[in-house]
């Protein structure tokens, strides 16, 4: 029996596997995800997650429940070594292991891109998992408990600051939820008013959302600033040491919530840790029909899509296009792996992947968005249904577009949930403390009382 080692179960490796496993025959293949997560994240619902529109479960697309005839390891692929058709993985916990294969696909997806900006690391939240969308929705919640029972004065007002680095959809998408939650609370805080709020969106570009053209691209610019939101074009983060902002036009500030989304960069895996061959971004070289290798050379039996991969995107009619890094692209990229994959094994030629963008879309708050196809631009509250439509349908699975559609109803009728679980990420504080009081800061590591 053949091995397939999928490298990654985000978009384009979880549809791959749930591909093979609706055609393969019995005995033809086995199929191995490795991921250190045991889940898809559906990473178009992160604002809505951050928001409170959307569980966070809801957001995590199991691979074992959905994988059932696949193999799911959890851990991180170290070292890709083709030369011996060898993956080395590590896990959680125990030693390294090799894991052979005759079939590789590389999905391992991006990582989030960071620079050397002072104190960044210590301060900013990112904004590519569950985990990460979970924690800024609860700091902000936490941030307005806080500042209802403190003077107004500069501790209150960092409180009551947000700064989201990055003017691309992740960026934008989750600037407008966030500043939509923090509008909300508002009636829920009578101690606090409008004016007290500070959102800042930094953009290093002159533009936001290069994927819409210039004049959607201003329309969001002042649908934003008129919500009370500001946008700083042709800036860029220069420190965010102690929570304190610096920004490149000169501007500083306090901000008690820093979120990072200024793009992706290539998986270290891939550009660090493997033989194969590597473009001068880091990404794998793809063939049309999704091999690695080029049209002059493959390497045989070994497969990339998504993120990492450099795809040639023939739909652009240009030479050295490639195709974008979105869920688009890896949704589609991922099934046609599965149907090339299948066709390889049983002697037929690989299809090359050709697709038309269907637009772009993007929420920017409860009932506003924005889309875009070709010259066609709708604003407003029909693109927020317009974009609430498509990701129910696009996300895996009727149980999670059920469970989605269902939480979207409830809030239709009750309004958001905006109790914080912060304390989550501390559960043992109440058992350590004994119900003494204490501040969020002090260690939870040592019994008092």
């Amino acid at each position: 029996m053949r091995e397939i080692v999928i490298v990654g179960g985000g978009y384009a490796g979880f549809y791959t596997a749930w591909g093979l496993e609706k055609k393969l025959r019995r005995g033809e293949a086995r199929v191995t995800v490795v991921d250190p997560r045991p889940y898809m994240t559906y990473q178009p619902f992160l604002p809505e997650v951050v928001a409170g529109s959307v569980e966070a479960r809801h957001a995590a697309i199991s691979l074992r429940r959905h994988l059932h005839r696949t193999r799911v390891i959890a851990g991180t692929v170290a070292e890709i070594r083709n030369s011996a058709r060898t993956v080395t993985v590590r896990p959680e916990t125990g030693p390294d292991f090799d894991l052979p294969y005759d079939v590789l696909v590389v999905t391992a997806g991006a990582v989030t891109r960071t620079f050397p900006i002072p104190g960044l690391s210590d301060q900013a939240y990112g904004l590519k998992h569950v985990e990460e969308a979970v924690a800024i929705r609860d700091r902000l919640l936490t941030s307005f408990d806080r500042a209802a029972t403190l003077p107004r004065g500069p501790e209150r007002r960092k409180l009551l600051t947000v700064t989201v680095v990055g003017g691309g959809f992740s960026g934008v998408e989750g600037f407008g939820e966030l500043l939509a939650l923090a509008t909300a609370l508002l009636k829920h805080y009578p101690e606090i008013d409008a004016g007290e709020l500070g959102f800042h969106l930094v953009e290093a570009r002159g533009r936001i959302l290069p994927e819409v053209t210039d004049r959607p691209g201003e329309w969001v610019v002042r649908s934003l600033e008129k919500r009370g939101g500001r946008v700083h074009l042709n800036t860029q983060l220069v420190s965010t040491e102690g929570g304190h902002v610096v920004l490149s036009d000169g501007e500083e500030y306090d901000s008690g919530l820093i979120v990072w989304a200024a793009g992706n960069a290539s998986n270290p895996i891939v550009h660090n840790h493997t033989d194969l061959p590597v473009d001068e971004r880091g990404l794998l070289t793809v063939r049309a029909d999704l091999r690695v290798g080029t049209d002059t050379e493959v390497v045989a039996d070994v497969w990339a899509a998504g993120d990492d991969a450099s795809v040639p995107d023939l739909a652009a009619g240009r030479p050295g296009a490639r195709t974008v890094p979105n869920a688009q692209h890896a949704v589609r990229q991922g099934k046609l792996l599965a149907k090339n994959i299948l066709a390889s094994l049983r002697g037929r030629p690989a299809k090359d992947y050709v697709h038309h963008s269907l637009g772009v879309v993007a929420t920017l708050g409860l009932g506003r968005g924005i889309f875009q196809y070709r010259r066609l631009v709708i604003k407003g509250f029909p693109a927020w249904l317009m974009h609430r439509g498509y990701h129910v349908l696009a996300v895996p699975s009727w149980e999670r577009k059920v469970r989605v559609f269902a939480v979207w109803a409830t809030a239709a009728f009750y309004g958001r949930d905006i109790v914080s679980l912060v304390s989550v990420q501390h559960p043992r504080d109440a058992f350590v403390s004994r119900g003494a009081p204490r501040r969020s800061e002090e260690p939870t590591d040592v019994v008092t009382g």
